[in-house]
């Protein structure tokens, strides 16, 4: 077994945009008449998909809102979202992303993406960021009805990965996922692939029981000896539920 490919979260891993997103929920909450979120809400909403979100925070509050309704919701936030990153001079992407990525296409490794943002936020970032030729597989949360901690995004991820490279033949155990949340890191797990955790936005030791590898920062992050591992080469790391 070798490591194939890299199939990277977006936000909270890619770009440091989570308060953002926070942000905008509130104020969508509030133009609907609704109390904005609580602490845990918080907490419950990083890393699941927008859509997943909203149906909760609304269910929380007694409102029903139908599929076309929360589409709309979405639209607003996207739109939202857009004008936010426009007032930013510079892009608040992770240290060690670009260097990553070099690494991985020097060594031939495939590279995903798997969020549960919109296409239209991702693809502006990565635009922006002049990272978008670097990905050729992205699965958004307009790509699926689920949200992590369900497996959907990865699968599919694979799928197309496979589709891209017919001669591939990639397999679960060929990936390496990066997240930075539980959800994301139990719906790697779920699709049965090792998962590095990095501590963007949850505390390494919360991190570190349920991953295979754990770092504060990706620039820590040392991609020969993970490829080692995946090649037999070292021992492997386990990793517990989180």
């Amino acid at each position: 077994m070798s490591l194939k490919a890299i199939l990277f979260d977006f936000n909270g891993v890619i770009i440091n945009d989570e308060r953002i997103h926070l942000q905008l929920i509130d104020e969508i909450l509030i133009q609907e008449n609704l109390q904005p979120q609580k602490v845990k809400e918080r907490q419950a909403s990083l890393g699941r998909s927008d859509r997943a979100c909203f149906q909760e925070l609304f269910a929380n509050r007694g409102r029903v809102v139908s599929e076309e309704y929360l589409t709309q919701l979405l639209r607003r936030k996207a739109e939202a979202y857009v004008l936010e990153l426009e007032k930013l001079e510079k892009l608040p992407i992770y240290p060690g992303v670009e260097d990553l990525i070099y690494q991985a296409r020097s060594q031939h490794l495939k590279l995903a993406i798997v969020s549960g943002a919109l296409h239209q936020e991702i693809k502006l970032v990565l635009e922006r960021a002049k990272l978008a030729e670097y990905f050729s597989v992205i699965v958004a949360g307009d790509d699926i009805t689920t949200s992590k901690p369900q497996p959907d995004g990865y699968l599919l991820a694979l799928t197309r990965l496979n589709q891209e490279y017919p001669d591939l033949n990639l397999q679960p155990q060929e990936c390496l996922a990066i997240e930075d949340t539980p959800a994301g890191i139990q719906a790697a797990r779920h699709a049965q692939m090792q998962v590095l955790g990095v501590a963007n936005t949850y505390p390494f030791h919360m991190l570190q029981r349920c991953c295979n590898w754990t770092v504060d920062y990706l620039t820590e992050l040392e991609l020969e000896r993970v490829q080692q591992v995946f090649s037999g080469k070292e021992p492997q790391p386990t990793a517990s539920e989180c």
